[in-house]
């Protein structure tokens, strides 16, 4: 099975890197463009029979090691 992890910096914390991207959009001419959050996105396969089994080992790798979740959010997307 496919799984999609997206990891985003929690609101209230300081996205240094979103507000990179903003101010350099607002340079060239996007003015308009405003809470620029900036995550990444983690795709890989696993070997689950069934789609609420890889769900579950996806969100404890997330847990355990591709999310601070003390700071970051996650969302699973299972295929």
């Amino acid at each position: 099975m496919k799984a999609k992890v997206h990891v985003f910096l929690k609101p209230g914390v300081l996205d240094v890197q979103g507000k990179a991207v903003e101010q350099a959009l607002h340079g060239l001419g996007w003015p308009d463009v405003g809470h620029v959050r900036v995550g990444k996105t983690i795709e890989f396969d696993v070997g689950a029979k069934d789609a609420a089994a890889a769900e579950a080992e996806v969100k404890a790798m997330c847990e355990k090691l591709l999310a601070n979740t003390v700071i970051e959010s996650y969302r699973v997307e299972v295929a």
